[in-house]
């Protein structure tokens, strides 16, 4: 029977546990157009007081960021990410108790980043958009989070999908695992998050949250960034369609292509978390805090009952 693995990550204010229990990650955009409008933080001063809130609603960790990913996205100047991002980490410094993870794929903005107080660097590039970030997390002795990504935010769900999912994951991570260790960050060091939604269909999303497990073999603890995304929007949107008469359904069978907005995604979500925390994902990174860690809790315990 599976059974999660337990971690320890060193950072420089303590040591994070991994594996006893599932730990929340509270989301902050601080951009104008991240997929969830709800996740949108207009300025620093909002982000800050989302930032509080998400502390005292259970968060363990939380992730800030200032340059959206969502699919067709385009990037942003290193200045523009600082000019959002450095404004909440120095205003936070002092009053949040709980690890910030800065969310880049540039060194330049993870080294500002890291001086204004984050402890942990989430690369959705893995380090292919910038090598020198392996660098950056060694020097500073910071855990190092590699995401799986079929291309770029710009052309991801554009390009072909995988013909096996679970191969071009496991593909990719390894070799985002030999770039990091090539530039000596520990094994030790490294969270892995297979990218749901970075490049895979609809139901590529749902096999891996299937065949988590098989992850497991990388021998690195798990990241799994669910919350509120349109694999979740297109299953939710499947219910909601009218099934009289056989509406709804295409000539072939399949669902019609109807995808709930991100407002109404929340129960899909805690479906989502839920799978995922059973499958062994160690962290789970979510955008409704108060909520969520309710489901980690009743999922953890199904965890343990397994035992």
């Amino acid at each position: 029977m599976f059974r999660r693995r337990t971690f320890q990550l060193k950072l420089p204010s303590r040591a994070l546990v991994l594996g006893e229990r599932t730990l929340v990650m509270g989301v902050i955009n601080v951009t104008p157009d991240s997929f969830h409008p709800g996740s949108r933080m207009p300025d620093a001063d909002a982000a800050v007081a989302r930032a509080l809130e998400m502390e005292r609603d259970g968060a363990d960790l939380l992730d800030i960021g200032g340059e959206s990913t969502r699919p067709g996205s385009e990037g942003v100047s290193a200045e523009e990410e600082l000019r959002r991002v450095l404004p909440v980490l120095q205003a936070l410094r002092g009053r949040l108790k709980i690890p910030i993870s800065i969310d880049t794929q540039k060194s330049a903005v993870a080294e500002q980043a890291i001086a204004a107080g984050a402890e942990i660097i989430n690369d959705v590039s893995a380090l292919r958009a910038d090598l020198a970030l392996a660098e950056v997390a060694r020097c500073h002795r910071l855990p190092l989070i590699l995401m799986h990504m079929r291309g770029e935010p710009r052309t991801m769900q554009k390009l072909p999908f995988a013909q096996d999912v679970l191969m071009d994951v496991l593909r990719g991570l390894r070799a985002a695992m030999r770039r990091a260790q090539a530039a000596r960050v520990p094994k030790s060091q490294l969270i892995l998050d297979p990218g749901i939604g970075f490049g895979k269909s609809y139901a590529q999303n749902f096999e891996l949250l299937n065949r988590l497990p098989e992850l497991t073999r990388l021998g690195c603890p798990l990241l799994l960034g669910v919350s509120r995304k349109t694999f979740i929007g297109a299953a939710v949107g499947w219910a909601l369609l009218p099934v009289r008469a056989g509406r709804g359904r295409k000539r072939s069978g399949q669902p019609a292509a109807t995808i709930a907005p991100p407002s109404e995604r929340l129960f899909g979500t805690a479906a989502a978390v839920t799978a995922s925390i059973l499958g062994g994902a160690h962290i789970v990174r979510i955008h409704d805090v108060a909520e969520m860690v309710q489901v980690a809790r009743v999922a953890d315990a199904l965890l343990r009952a397994r035992r």
